[in-house]
Protein backbone atom coordinates (compact mmCIF):
# COMPACT_ATOMS: atom_id res chain seq x y z
CA UNK A 1 0.00 0.00 0.00
CA UNK A 2 2.24 2.46 -0.89
CA UNK A 3 1.33 6.33 0.22
CA UNK A 4 0.77 8.81 -2.22
CA UNK A 5 2.70 12.13 -2.62
CA UNK A 6 5.32 11.32 0.25
CA UNK A 7 3.16 10.22 2.78
CA UNK A 8 3.21 6.35 3.84
CA UNK A 9 0.45 5.65 6.17
CA UNK A 10 -3.65 4.63 5.69
CA UNK A 11 -6.35 4.16 8.42
CA UNK A 12 -8.45 2.44 8.06
CA UNK A 13 -11.89 2.53 10.51
CA UNK A 14 -14.74 0.43 11.48
CA UNK A 15 -17.49 2.35 12.45
CA UNK A 16 -20.14 0.10 13.91
CA UNK A 17 -23.73 0.02 16.20
CA UNK A 18 -21.64 -1.08 19.50
CA UNK A 19 -18.19 -0.75 18.97
CA UNK A 20 -15.73 1.50 16.80
CA UNK A 21 -12.44 0.77 15.70
CA UNK A 22 -9.23 2.37 13.78
CA UNK A 23 -6.24 0.41 11.92
CA UNK A 24 -3.22 2.62 11.08
CA UNK A 25 -1.30 0.95 8.31
CA UNK A 26 2.04 1.12 7.26
CA UNK A 27 2.85 1.11 3.24
CA UNK A 28 3.25 -2.49 3.52
CA UNK A 29 0.27 -2.94 4.66
CA UNK A 30 0.97 -4.15 7.98
CA UNK A 31 -0.69 -2.66 11.18
CA UNK A 32 0.97 -0.49 13.08
CA UNK A 33 -1.52 1.42 15.49
CA UNK A 34 -4.67 0.43 16.84
CA UNK A 35 -7.84 1.62 19.05
CA UNK A 36 -10.92 0.08 20.05
CA UNK A 37 -13.37 1.81 21.90
CA UNK A 38 -17.61 1.77 22.19
CA UNK A 39 -19.44 4.08 20.02
CA UNK A 40 -21.92 4.95 22.14
CA UNK A 41 -24.76 5.56 19.42
CA UNK A 42 -27.03 7.44 22.22
CA UNK A 43 -24.78 10.35 22.32
CA UNK A 44 -25.99 11.31 19.40
CA UNK A 45 -24.32 11.92 15.69
CA UNK A 46 -22.42 15.41 17.18
CA UNK A 47 -20.85 13.65 19.45
CA UNK A 48 -20.36 10.65 17.75
CA UNK A 49 -18.27 12.35 14.72
CA UNK A 50 -16.16 13.81 17.61
CA UNK A 51 -15.34 10.33 18.86
CA UNK A 52 -14.73 9.14 15.52
CA UNK A 53 -11.75 12.03 15.24
CA UNK A 54 -10.69 11.16 18.72
CA UNK A 55 -10.34 7.22 18.42
CA UNK A 56 -8.35 8.33 15.28
CA UNK A 57 -5.96 10.10 16.99
CA UNK A 58 -5.25 7.88 19.66
CA UNK A 59 -4.45 5.14 17.01
CA UNK A 60 -2.40 7.87 15.01
CA UNK A 61 -0.77 8.35 18.62
CA UNK A 62 -0.13 3.94 19.22
CA UNK A 63 1.85 4.16 15.62
CA UNK A 64 3.97 7.41 16.91
CA UNK A 65 2.33 8.90 13.26
CA UNK A 66 1.42 12.31 12.86
CA UNK A 67 -1.60 13.48 10.59
CA UNK A 68 0.38 15.03 7.89
CA UNK A 69 1.68 11.83 7.30
CA UNK A 70 -1.85 10.12 6.53
CA UNK A 71 -2.35 9.23 3.38
CA UNK A 72 -5.67 9.00 3.42
CA UNK A 73 -8.63 7.21 5.68
CA UNK A 74 -11.30 4.63 4.59
CA UNK A 75 -14.22 4.53 6.65
CA UNK A 76 -16.66 1.75 6.78
CA UNK A 77 -20.11 2.63 8.38
CA UNK A 78 -23.30 1.08 8.63
CA UNK A 79 -26.62 2.10 6.54
CA UNK A 80 -27.17 3.26 3.05
CA UNK A 81 -24.65 6.08 1.98
CA UNK A 82 -23.91 8.23 -0.90
CA UNK A 83 -21.12 7.54 -1.71
CA UNK A 84 -20.20 10.31 -3.73
CA UNK A 85 -20.69 13.16 -1.04
CA UNK A 86 -19.60 10.86 1.73
CA UNK A 87 -22.92 11.23 3.60
CA UNK A 88 -24.62 8.85 6.10
CA UNK A 89 -28.25 8.54 4.85
CA UNK A 90 -29.51 6.87 7.32
CA UNK A 91 -28.03 4.17 9.80
CA UNK A 92 -31.25 2.86 12.12
CA UNK A 93 -29.13 1.51 14.36
CA UNK A 94 -26.71 4.31 15.40
CA UNK A 95 -30.10 6.75 14.80
CA UNK A 96 -28.00 8.92 12.21
CA UNK A 97 -29.71 10.56 9.46
CA UNK A 98 -28.03 12.64 6.28
CA UNK A 99 -24.45 13.13 8.54
CA UNK A 100 -21.78 14.35 6.93
CA UNK A 101 -18.86 11.89 7.22
CA UNK A 102 -16.21 12.48 5.04
CA UNK A 103 -16.59 16.05 5.45
CA UNK A 104 -16.39 15.81 9.08
CA UNK A 105 -12.89 13.86 8.79
CA UNK A 106 -11.39 15.82 6.53
CA UNK A 107 -11.82 19.23 7.99
CA UNK A 108 -10.43 17.59 11.26
CA UNK A 109 -7.70 15.37 9.85
CA UNK A 110 -6.78 17.22 6.95
CA UNK A 111 -6.49 14.30 4.91
CA UNK A 112 -8.86 12.98 1.96
CA UNK A 113 -11.15 10.35 3.21
CA UNK A 114 -13.47 7.48 1.35
CA UNK A 115 -16.51 6.65 2.92
CA UNK A 116 -18.19 3.15 1.58
CA UNK A 117 -20.28 0.58 3.64
CA UNK A 118 -19.61 -1.37 6.58
CA UNK A 119 -19.55 -4.65 4.94
CA UNK A 120 -18.78 -3.74 1.85
CA UNK A 121 -15.46 -2.57 3.35
CA UNK A 122 -15.55 -5.91 5.54
CA UNK A 123 -16.34 -8.60 2.34
CA UNK A 124 -13.72 -6.21 0.38
CA UNK A 125 -11.07 -7.09 3.61
CA UNK A 126 -11.65 -10.63 2.89
CA UNK A 127 -11.31 -10.21 -0.94
CA UNK A 128 -8.13 -8.96 -0.08
CA UNK A 129 -6.58 -10.43 2.47
CA UNK A 130 -8.94 -13.32 3.93
CA UNK A 131 -11.41 -16.15 2.57
CA UNK A 132 -12.08 -14.88 -0.38
CA UNK A 133 -9.05 -14.22 -2.11
CA UNK A 134 -9.42 -14.30 -5.71
CA UNK A 135 -12.95 -14.85 -6.09
CA UNK A 136 -14.51 -13.71 -9.22
CA UNK A 137 -17.73 -12.91 -7.23
CA UNK A 138 -18.32 -12.81 -3.06
CA UNK A 139 -20.81 -12.49 -1.72
CA UNK A 140 -20.79 -11.64 2.30
CA UNK A 141 -23.30 -11.23 5.00
CA UNK A 142 -22.34 -10.26 9.03
CA UNK A 143 -25.04 -10.35 11.43
CA UNK A 144 -24.39 -8.24 14.66
CA UNK A 145 -26.47 -5.32 15.87
CA UNK A 146 -28.07 -5.42 12.47
CA UNK A 147 -27.26 -7.44 9.22
CA UNK A 148 -24.97 -6.07 6.35
CA UNK A 149 -24.60 -7.72 3.24
CA UNK A 150 -21.25 -6.42 0.87
CA UNK A 151 -20.56 -8.04 -2.64
CA UNK A 152 -17.28 -7.82 -4.45
CA UNK A 153 -17.55 -8.57 -8.19
CA UNK A 154 -14.86 -9.01 -10.54
CA UNK A 155 -12.40 -7.48 -8.01
CA UNK A 156 -14.85 -3.85 -7.44
CA UNK A 157 -17.55 -3.57 -4.47
CA UNK A 158 -21.04 -3.53 -6.23
CA UNK A 159 -22.77 -0.50 -5.74
CA UNK A 160 -25.51 1.75 -7.15
CA UNK A 161 -24.90 5.12 -9.39
CA UNK A 162 -24.47 6.79 -5.84
CA UNK A 163 -25.37 5.05 -3.06
CA UNK A 164 -23.88 1.84 -1.08
CA UNK A 165 -26.41 -1.55 -1.61
CA UNK A 166 -26.92 -4.97 -0.80
CA UNK A 167 -28.98 -3.91 2.13
CA UNK A 168 -29.74 -7.24 2.72
CA UNK A 169 -30.99 -7.12 6.48
CA UNK A 170 -33.44 -4.91 5.18
CA UNK A 171 -35.21 -7.83 2.89
CA UNK A 172 -38.33 -8.65 3.93
CA UNK A 173 -38.84 -12.32 4.89
CA UNK A 174 -41.68 -11.99 7.14
CA UNK A 175 -44.70 -9.91 5.66
CA UNK A 176 -46.15 -9.34 8.50
CA UNK A 177 -43.29 -9.82 10.84
CA UNK A 178 -41.95 -7.95 13.23
CA UNK A 179 -41.09 -4.15 13.41
CA UNK A 180 -37.77 -3.27 12.47
CA UNK A 181 -35.47 -0.05 12.83
CA UNK A 182 -36.01 1.06 9.25
CA UNK A 183 -39.57 1.27 10.40
CA UNK A 184 -40.42 -1.57 8.02
CA UNK A 185 -41.95 -5.10 9.35
CA UNK A 186 -40.72 -8.21 8.63
CA UNK A 187 -36.96 -7.34 7.80
CA UNK A 188 -34.36 -10.15 8.05
CA UNK A 189 -32.83 -7.99 11.23
CA UNK A 190 -35.97 -9.29 13.24
CA UNK A 191 -35.32 -12.14 12.63
CA UNK A 192 -31.96 -13.09 12.46
CA UNK A 193 -29.78 -10.55 14.23
CA UNK A 194 -27.46 -10.76 17.19
CA UNK A 195 -30.28 -8.13 18.39
CA UNK A 196 -32.93 -10.18 17.54
CA UNK A 197 -31.79 -13.73 18.99
CA UNK A 198 -30.95 -11.42 22.72
CA UNK A 199 -34.68 -10.39 22.85
CA UNK A 200 -35.73 -14.33 22.16
CA UNK A 201 -33.23 -15.18 24.74
CA UNK A 202 -34.05 -12.59 26.89
CA UNK A 203 -37.72 -13.57 26.91
CA UNK A 204 -36.82 -17.42 27.68
CA UNK A 205 -34.44 -16.63 30.47
CA UNK A 206 -37.39 -14.14 31.66
CA UNK A 207 -40.09 -17.44 31.53
CA UNK A 208 -37.37 -19.31 33.13
CA UNK A 209 -36.48 -21.34 30.12
CA UNK A 210 -33.01 -20.41 29.63
CA UNK A 211 -31.59 -20.75 33.26
CA UNK A 212 -27.56 -20.33 32.20
CA UNK A 213 -28.47 -16.73 30.67
CA UNK A 214 -30.71 -15.99 33.48
CA UNK A 215 -27.45 -16.50 36.14
CA UNK A 216 -24.74 -14.99 33.57
CA UNK A 217 -26.81 -11.70 31.81
CA UNK A 218 -30.01 -11.61 33.42
CA UNK A 219 -32.84 -9.96 31.09
CA UNK A 220 -31.14 -7.10 29.81
CA UNK A 221 -30.73 -7.47 25.81
CA UNK A 222 -27.50 -5.55 26.07
CA UNK A 223 -25.75 -7.92 28.44
CA UNK A 224 -26.44 -10.68 26.14
CA UNK A 225 -23.56 -10.42 23.99
CA UNK A 226 -21.73 -12.91 21.52
CA UNK A 227 -19.66 -14.80 24.05
CA UNK A 228 -22.57 -15.10 26.85
CA UNK A 229 -24.67 -16.97 23.77
CA UNK A 230 -22.03 -19.46 22.68
CA UNK A 231 -21.18 -20.09 26.43
CA UNK A 232 -24.78 -21.01 26.54
CA UNK A 233 -24.75 -23.20 24.12
CA UNK A 234 -21.69 -24.95 24.95
CA UNK A 235 -23.07 -25.14 28.16
CA UNK A 236 -25.77 -27.28 26.92
CA UNK A 237 -28.65 -24.87 26.98
CA UNK A 238 -31.30 -26.17 24.59
CA UNK A 239 -33.51 -23.22 23.87
CA UNK A 240 -30.93 -20.80 23.27
CA UNK A 241 -29.07 -23.02 20.44
CA UNK A 242 -32.12 -23.86 18.82
CA UNK A 243 -33.10 -19.64 18.55
CA UNK A 244 -29.55 -19.10 16.83
CA UNK A 245 -30.43 -21.86 14.82
CA UNK A 246 -33.40 -20.74 14.17
CA UNK A 247 -32.27 -17.38 12.94
CA UNK A 248 -29.41 -18.61 10.99
CA UNK A 249 -32.16 -20.54 9.10
CA UNK A 250 -33.44 -17.21 8.10
CA UNK A 251 -29.75 -15.86 6.86
CA UNK A 252 -29.72 -19.51 4.76
CA UNK A 253 -33.16 -18.39 3.45
CA UNK A 254 -31.71 -14.72 2.09
CA UNK A 255 -28.65 -16.06 0.89
CA UNK A 256 -30.54 -18.31 -0.97
CA UNK A 257 -31.92 -15.68 -3.06
CA UNK A 258 -28.73 -13.98 -3.57
CA UNK A 259 -27.29 -17.49 -5.06
CA UNK A 260 -29.73 -16.78 -7.50
CA UNK A 261 -29.37 -13.12 -8.24
CA UNK A 262 -25.92 -13.27 -8.59
CA UNK A 263 -24.22 -16.65 -8.32
CA UNK A 264 -21.61 -16.28 -6.04
CA UNK A 265 -18.50 -18.70 -6.17
CA UNK A 266 -17.58 -17.85 -2.27
CA UNK A 267 -20.42 -16.54 0.58
CA UNK A 268 -18.51 -14.96 3.66
CA UNK A 269 -20.00 -15.37 6.92
CA UNK A 270 -18.66 -12.87 9.26
CA UNK A 271 -19.12 -10.64 12.39
CA UNK A 272 -18.26 -11.40 15.90
CA UNK A 273 -21.66 -13.28 16.36
CA UNK A 274 -20.33 -15.99 13.54
CA UNK A 275 -16.36 -15.70 15.18
CA UNK A 276 -18.28 -17.04 18.58
CA UNK A 277 -20.10 -20.10 17.18
CA UNK A 278 -18.36 -20.36 13.50
CA UNK A 279 -19.31 -24.13 12.80
CA UNK A 280 -22.83 -23.64 13.75
CA UNK A 281 -23.49 -20.93 11.61
CA UNK A 282 -22.17 -22.88 9.19
CA UNK A 283 -24.27 -25.46 8.97
CA UNK A 284 -27.15 -24.16 9.43
CA UNK A 285 -26.67 -21.46 6.75
CA UNK A 286 -25.26 -24.09 4.44
CA UNK A 287 -28.13 -26.34 5.30
CA UNK A 288 -30.95 -23.64 4.57
CA UNK A 289 -29.53 -21.95 1.79
CA UNK A 290 -29.39 -25.56 -0.07
CA UNK A 291 -32.87 -26.14 0.53
CA UNK A 292 -33.59 -22.42 -0.85
CA UNK A 293 -31.78 -22.69 -4.19
CA UNK A 294 -32.58 -24.57 -7.46
CA UNK A 295 -31.31 -27.39 -7.94
CA UNK A 296 -28.73 -26.13 -10.93
CA UNK A 297 -27.37 -23.87 -8.65
CA UNK A 298 -25.99 -26.41 -6.11
CA UNK A 299 -21.94 -27.28 -5.85
CA UNK A 300 -21.90 -23.34 -7.40
CA UNK A 301 -21.09 -22.02 -4.30
CA UNK A 302 -18.85 -22.26 -1.08
CA UNK A 303 -20.20 -21.07 2.67
CA UNK A 304 -17.24 -19.92 4.66
CA UNK A 305 -16.20 -17.88 7.65
CA UNK A 306 -14.29 -15.03 7.62
CA UNK A 307 -10.26 -15.03 8.45
CA UNK A 308 -9.66 -11.45 9.79
CA UNK A 309 -11.81 -11.55 12.79
CA UNK A 310 -13.08 -7.85 13.93
CA UNK A 311 -9.92 -6.20 11.70
CA UNK A 312 -12.06 -6.93 8.28
CA UNK A 313 -14.09 -3.77 7.80
CA UNK A 314 -11.18 -1.54 9.19
CA UNK A 315 -8.41 -3.44 6.40
CA UNK A 316 -10.64 -3.73 3.61
CA UNK A 317 -12.01 0.28 4.11
CA UNK A 318 -7.75 1.32 4.33
CA UNK A 319 -7.46 -0.86 0.93
CA UNK A 320 -10.16 0.60 -0.77
CA UNK A 321 -9.44 4.10 0.10
CA UNK A 322 -5.91 3.45 -0.97
CA UNK A 323 -7.47 2.02 -4.67
CA UNK A 324 -10.08 4.66 -4.94
CA UNK A 325 -7.41 7.73 -3.99
CA UNK A 326 -4.56 5.88 -6.50
CA UNK A 327 -7.25 6.19 -8.97
CA UNK A 328 -8.35 9.57 -8.47
CA UNK A 329 -4.58 10.61 -8.78
CA UNK A 330 -4.32 9.00 -11.81
CA UNK A 331 -7.31 10.41 -13.15
CA UNK A 332 -6.42 13.97 -12.61
CA UNK A 333 -2.72 13.43 -13.76
CA UNK A 334 -3.85 12.18 -16.97
CA UNK A 335 -6.45 14.90 -17.23
CA UNK A 336 -3.66 17.48 -16.64
CA UNK A 337 -1.43 16.79 -19.15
Amino acid sequence: MPGTKGKDYWVGFDLGGTKMMALVLDEEGAVVGRKRRKTKAQQGPKAGLVRIEETIRIALDDAGVEPKQLAGIGIGSPGPLDLAEGVVLEAPNLGWKTIGLRQSLERALGCPTVVLNDVDAGVYGEYCFGAAKEARCVFGVFPGTGIGGGCVYEGDILRGKSRSCVEIGHVRVLPDGPLCGCGRRGCLETVASRLSIAAAVAAAAYRGDAPYILEHAGTDIAAIRSRVLAEAVRAGESVVERIIRDAAYWLGVAVGGVVHLLSPDVVVLGGGLVESMPDLFLEEVMRSTEEHVMPSFRDTYVVVTAKLGDDATALGAAAWAERTLDEKDRSDHAGGA
